[in-house]
């Protein structure tokens, strides 16, 4: 995120970043691994729409010719379905352009938008590809990879979501997944956007000539599946997992959630000594590796049985350290928090996106760590500086410290949990669009540079469709002891609505003296204050009062329980009831 977006002072003036991006091409390693990647997803891509094409053009076929004279005009369905979108012109136009659209019905239009959203995102991947090997100047570089990256990881999100709401499709999916993973996707598309925010010439041309249309076009695709499966908001709340079923283990896994399996609830609860790692990382070369990339390196890909890296003691200060899409179900076990550390400095300063600058990032599905620290020492002259970036889904820290300045923890993108972790910033330091849930965390504000606000959250929720939202559930916001000698001249906020929808509430947490009497701050003038969703719900302590804060449409002092329970595990992020079987120990409802 960027001062000048973000409508706080820049003490350390703004940095203009001159590009010297030369369409002159010269060879790239990476080029056929690239394009290799990219023709395997593009022929999955092509295998799954081919069926679906064939189910659709036998339907239209039966139409005759005076189908296809009408071909080009909305049928009754396309136009209720397209009503229900955002964008609903470019909704009906590519529409229109996919074989048998016209005469399809309103549940057929929910699998060919995906289908046609999908094929979008192949063809945008594959093509974007074409300026690999161009000379960039590195922020540009660093913008262009994180594109690939985010497109890549929505071409599978799409496909699997394709998978699921097929004819015949399904599988173990929910509605909820699928909801995940469209959300997800529409981030993907977000984050790379920006990140050509502050960045001119000729890429940045390039790649915004292959990616148009493509946020709009998932988002109307969201809106279809969302309208088509009965997804309502209540006052911006996701009614969520009404199927009694996903509350009916409460009672026996009052400990642990149930998105996990028993063993990894064993695995959590287990100490390191007792526990049969499938790779160990010992800087003294006491172990398998030295260093956690090795490791990594060495984890097998689409593993759907855990494997357990178990990092000892010792300070990690490798390059970036990244569980990518392919690593997934790793679960990662340190020695406890201040003990075994991860360490890194990179920030926006050195020429790069947000998103490239964390210490640790993890995507792929089921990651887990346990008893770690993440860090990004680059201080708070350096602004945005991640330590821990997560977009996994399923994805769940325990007993983890998380530190830095601006931008400490950015909750991507997905579904996640943090238990029993200390988290540690200034500036939006608890950022993202994933569903997320924290509790019996300690979130400590520091003191940021002169002239600055604190502000803990900044959620960035996009559409209305998007089931996401930061849920601050039992914890402690408290203030670090250089801002608690200064917290006069630092006031410090709950958050800030980073985009247009951003959702995020706090309930039963104790609050320091140091929150703001108004609690949350305007992101620049009246931007987003009718459409945010931001709530509280009996919290406690000298911060906790309500009597002062915000007036906005969107502010809500929660007095229901039934409205508060919709942001609890239970509701907000149990899904597939997937948390249980982590192991950690979790509240399922409001109770403690």
């Amino acid at each position: 995120m960027d001062y000048g977006r973000l409508g706080q002072p820049d003490p350390g003036g703004s940095s203009s970043r001159s590009l010297t991006n030369d369409p002159t091409r010269s060879p790239k390693k990476s080029r056929l691994k690239l394009l290799l990647i990219l023709a395997a997803t593009l022929m999955v891509a092509s295998a799954v729409s081919a069926v679906l094409v064939v189910v659709i053009r036998n339907r239209a076929d039966s139409g005759g010719a005076a189908a296809r004279l009408q071909s080009r005009h909305p049928s009754q369905a396309m136009s209720r379905a397209c009503s229900r979108t955002r964008y609903p012109t470019l909704c009906v136009n590519s529409l229109l352009d996919f074989p048998g659209a016209v005469t399809a019905s309103d549940k057929d239009l929910v699998h060919i938008s995906v289908n046609m959203t999908l094929q979008k995102f192949g063809r945008a991947l594959y093509i974007a590809s074409e300026i690999n090997n161009l000379n960039m100047d590195p922020h540009v570089r660093s913008a262009y990879e994180d594109c690939l990256e985010l497109l890549d990881d929505s071409v599978n999100l799409l496909s699997r979501s394709l998978t699921s709401v097929a004819p015949g499709g399904g599988g173990a999916a929910s509605t909820q997944d699928v909801l995940t993973w469209l959300s997800a996707s529409l981030t993907n598309q977000d984050t790379c956007s920006e990140g050509f925010d502050e960045v001119n010439g000729y890429v940045k041309n390039q790649m915004s000539d292959r990616l148009k249309d493509l946020s709009e076009l998932v988002s109307n695709c969201l809106a279809i599946y969302a309208a088509a499966g009965g997804n309502e908001d209540f006052s911006g709340i996701p009614i969520q997992n009404r199927r009694r079923r996903l509350l009916r283990n409460e009672k026996e896994h009052k400990h642990f959630p149930v998105w996990l399996s028993r063993r990894d609830r064993m695995l959590l609860d287990m100490p390191v000594a007792a526990i049969n790692a499938n790779i160990i990382v010992s800087k003294d070369g006491n172990g398998t590796y030295k260093t956690i990339a090795e490791a990594i390196k060495k984890a097998p890909e689409h593993s759907d049985r855990r494997f357990i890296i178990y990092v000892k003691a010792g300070k990690y200060q490798e390059d970036i350290l990244k569980v990518g899409r392919k690593k997934t179900n790793i679960m990662f076990i340190g020695d406890g928090k201040g003990k075994t550390v991860i360490s890194g400095g990179k920030s926006v300063q050195e020429n790069m996106t947000t998103f490239h600058t964390a210490t640790f990032a993890a995507t792929g599905a089921g990651f887990i760590a346990r008893d770690m620290t993440f860090e990004n020492w680059a201080g708070p002259s350096k602004h945005q500086a991640v330590a821990l970036r997560v977009g996994a889904d399923h994805g769940v820290v325990y007993r983890c410290n998380i530190i830095g300045y601006q931008d400490t923890l950015y909750t991507h993108s997905q579904r996640q949990f943090y238990r029993e972790c200390d988290i540690y910033g200034t500036v939006d330091f608890i950022f993202g669009n994933a569903a997320v849930v924290f509790q019996n965390c300690s979130i400590h504000a520091r003191k940021p540079l002169p002239g600055q606000k604190n502000t803990i959250t900044a959620q960035n929720r996009k559409d209305p469709n998007q089931n996401t939202g930061i849920s601050i559930h039992a914890c402690r916001i408290v203030a670090e002891p250089d801002l608690e000698m200064a917290k006069s001249a630092y006031p410090t906020y709950l958050g800030r609505p980073w985009k247009l929808y951003s959702r995020a509430v706090f309930m039963l947490s104790y609050m320091g003296d140091h929150i703001h009497p108004r609690g949350w701050l305007e992101w620049n003038t009246t931007f987003a204050l009718d459409t945010l969703y931001y709530g509280e719900y009996m919290n406690f302590g000298p911060g906790g009062a309500i009597g002062q804060r915000v007036k906005w449409p969107g502010y809500r002092v929660i007095t229901s329980s039934d409205e508060a329970s919709k942001f609890t595990v239970a509701q907000f992020i149990y899904g597939s009831s997937w948390l249980p079987s982590t192991g950690v120990a979790f509240l399922a409802g409001l109770s403690t």
